[in-house]
């Protein structure tokens, strides 16, 4: 398991600084990467966190999205653990959004030139 930098007292049980790396190689049809903590992890599924997140990839908001894993988590946690609730943090990038194509800025133009 891995943990932050300096915490002696875990280290003695096993937890280390040094990161936990997996690598995979994208395909077409994955959607969106999620990176979050143990806090998120111990409570949601793989497809929990598909399920929250899916709604949200599909009108492009990837902070909603979090904000939606952390609150599931929080509220997860608290049923089955009321008294402690700690390091709950999540990102999610969405892969190949297509956003609304916007005009150049003239004024920003006219400086490159």
């Amino acid at each position: 398991m891995t943990r932050s930098f300096g915490d002696e007292v875990a280290s003695r049980v096993g937890i280390t600084a040094e990161p936990e790396i997996l690598e995979l190689d994208l395909c077409p049809d994955d959607r969106f990467v999620v990176l979050a903590s143990d806090g998120v992890w111990e409570f949601l599924s793989n497809e929990d966190i598909a399920k929250i997140v899916m709604p949200y990839f599909e009108c492009k908001n990837a902070e909603k999205a979090a904000e939606a894993v952390v609150r599931e988590s929080y509220l997860k946690w608290k049923q089955e653990e009321d008294d402690i609730i700690d390091d709950i943090t999540c990102v999610i990038i969405f892969l190949d959004v297509k956003m609304p194509q916007q005009e150049p800025n003239i004024h920003l133009l006219e400086q490159t030139v």
